[in-house]
């Protein structure tokens, strides 16, 4: 990341310092190039997508979940391919499991440069008042307190590492409007926006960057979990899609790359959608 003041001339093309006029260095370069990259919810769905992305894209990643067989089945794809990649047991629902994983990919790669916070859990599609209690307060452990706790180890591994980095959580499209059948879920996807928000604004004038991406209808699991729950809903939500289709995991991890990367350089406190248009 380049910190130079962007009201600072270049002397040599009248343009602003830092200001990108060359691309010629990058060829050859993966997007996240030299990177040591953290990812939660890494064993299945968007989190498994990021992790193959993420090395093929040149970072060195650690994946984290509950599931060591779904860990050990992705890292073991990710060296086959010749990425460097380990993984780590990780409960977000515990607070030292979250600071030991951390803490691992710092022990692993000797610094922390980028996050994804991915790891989420659900509950049975259905309105507010048949939401039991210890199902929200599941949620609220792992969707809220998790990305929470997660960020604040990244933050710290950040500063005392690499010194300036970026962080993506993932939320979902459905944290920006009524979710009367997920409300629950879309309470603490919508607080997730807000601690990125607060999180960029706190962070921002370390070269620290923290953003969200909000994807709609995507196939993984947890969607399909759902489905069973509540037929129907994959084909409501496609038709609500102008793109007409849900999204593959890669689609959804090319995103959080992107944002990870020194691409987005400028780009910070944001909740991108990646919806095929469904909020547009």
């Amino acid at each position: 990341m380049d910190h130079t003041s962007p009201s600072t001339p270049d002397t040599r093309t009248g343009t602003p310092a830092g200001t990108r006029t060359d691309i010629t260095t990058d060829i050859g370069r993966g997007l996240l190039a030299g990177k040591a990259a953290f990812i939660t919810g890494a064993g299945r769905g968007i989190g498994a997508a990021a992790a193959r992305l993420f090395a093929r894209e040149g970072a060195r990643v650690l994946l984290a979940a509950r599931t060591e067989a779904q860990l050990k089945a992705v890292t073991e794809e990710i060296r086959a391919a010749g990425g460097t990649a380990d993984y780590v047991l990780c409960d977000l629902a515990d607070a030292a499991d979250v600071r030991a994983a951390v803490d691992r990919a710092v022990d692993l790669y000797g610094r922390l440069d980028v996050a994804f916070n991915n790891g989420a859990t659900i509950t049975p599609p259905g309105p507010l008042d048949q939401v039991r209690e210890a199902d929200f307060d599941h949620l609220y452990a792992v969707n809220l307190r998790g990305p929470w706790l997660a960020m604040a180890a990244e933050i710290a591994a950040i500063r005392a590492t690499a010194g300036t980095g970026a962080i993506v959580n993932n939320s979902s499209v459905g944290s920006l409007m009524a979710n009367p059948e997920l409300p629950a879920y879309g309470a603490m996807k919508r607080a997730v926006n807000s601690l990125t928000e607060s999180a960029a604004v706190t962070y921002g004038p370390e070269g620290i960057r923290v953003n969200a991406i909000a994807p709609g209808g995507t196939l993984t699991e947890m969607i399909r979990t759902w489905e069973a729950h509540s037929p129907g809903l994959v084909e409501r939500l496609t038709a609500n899609t102008p793109l007409r289709r849900a999204a593959g995991p890669d689609e959804i991890a090319e995103a959080a790359a992107w944002l990870l990367s020194d691409r987005a350089s400028y780009v910070t406190g944001t909740v991108l959608r990646v919806d095929g248009g469904a909020r547009a």
